[in-house]
């Protein structure tokens, strides 16, 4: 009896190691054809022990872009910036962990962490104050930005913001939360990625919804890097990191003075309009409040004109101030800390 116990339990061990390998070498399969498909273009820059990969592009005040969850700075080169026109030095970047990017050792993703280093980012690259764009959660850690770093920035463009903290964790969000380091790791390398593939369709039907993706995301929108285990397991520290701070930045919105601007879908499933959008009138003082009806959570891939328009109405704004100062011949007085 021990003996067909021990058999049994031998077997399962087999079988079990066995289906764990088949993970991994799809997992790693998978990860090299997206780096084919999504080849690291670009540029990288070391800040405090994160490696970050941008893309800079044009000459004239500087516009930093700041993605969402999951995503990297494809999300902005490829709908936005050829279609943005002169006058304005763009830089997206991804953020630490990110596409390409490489996050330092023991960082947390949380928003007041990824904010010190878009803010070293800035100094690093010797951007005067620039404008920030955020999307998603990339609109949280502008948010962020604003309230903890304002003398490094001039103004905040919001694209479909995550802005505060919803109280229940959504089922469609809850294989992100993952609150153990090791466990987000085997999980990234060995199930995540597979499955990712196996329901990109679904997917992407949900994130663009009630719109329909573009047919050429997985390359120009750089889906095909969601593939890659690192990339999971810097969303899912990003998504599990959250409830770090997110409700005290949001009791500081009254603190933000400076041009600011939020453009908002009625349809988003992502990041409802009724927990996220709406709250936000009256908590900025000025805030450019654009609300656009029907619409989803990929503006700028589905509209990319009007965000074009929507940025470029807050830049004017936010670099008002030094045009006359400027004129006036003197220097303006908001230069970055060193």
């Amino acid at each position: 009896m021990v003996s067909i116990i021990a058999w049994v339990v031998a077997a399962l061990l087999v079988g079990a190691i066995v289906i764990v390998a088949r993970l991994v070498l799809a997992t790693r399969r998978l990860a090299a054809e997206a780096e084919r498909k999504c080849p690291p273009t670009g540029r990288f820059v070391e800040v405090d022990g994160n490696k970050i990969r941008y893309v800079d592009q044009g000459e004239g005040r500087p516009i930093v872009f700041v993605h969402g969850l999951g995503a990297q700075l494809h999300h902005f080169t490829g709908p936005i910036f050829d279609r943005f026109g002169p006058g304005y030095r763009l830089i997206a970047l991804d953020r630490p962990g990110s596409g390409y990017s490489t996050r330092a050792r023991g960082a947390t993703g949380a928003l007041s962490e990824q904010a010190a280093v878009i803010r070293r980012f800035i100094e690093e690259l010797g951007l005067e104050k620039p404008l920030i764009v955020g999307h998603s959660l990339g609109g949280a850690i502008a948010l962020a930005l604003a309230v903890e770093h304002p003398d490094a920035i001039s103004g905040i463009a919001l694209l479909s913001p995550l802005t505060h903290l919803e109280t229940e964790l959504r089922p469609e969000f809850r294989p992100l939360y993952i609150p153990f380091r090791l466990a987000r790791w085997v999980v990234a390398n060995t199930i995540a990625v597979p499955r990712s593939y196996q329901y990109a369709e679904a997917t992407l039907a949900y994130l663009f919804n009630p719109q329909k993706p573009p047919a050429d995301y997985p390359t120009e929108g750089g889906g095909w890097l969601g593939l890659r285990p690192s990339h999971f397991y810097a969303s899912a520290t990003d998504f599990t990191a959250i409830p770090l701070d997110l409700g005290r930045i949001e009791a500081r919105y009254g603190e933000i003075d400076m041009p600011a601007a939020l453009m908002f879908g009625t349809a988003d499933p992502i990041v409802g309009f009724a927990e996220h959008g709406a709250p936000m009138a009256g908590r900025i003082e000025n805030l450019d409040f654009e609300v656009v009806e029907g619409m989803g959570h990929m503006p700028h891939f589905v509209e990319p004109q009007r965000v074009v328009a929507f940025i470029r109405r807050v830049a004017k704004r936010a670099f008002a101030g030094e045009r006359v100062a400027q004129a006036a011949g003197r220097r303006p007085s908001h230069d970055v800390e060193s």
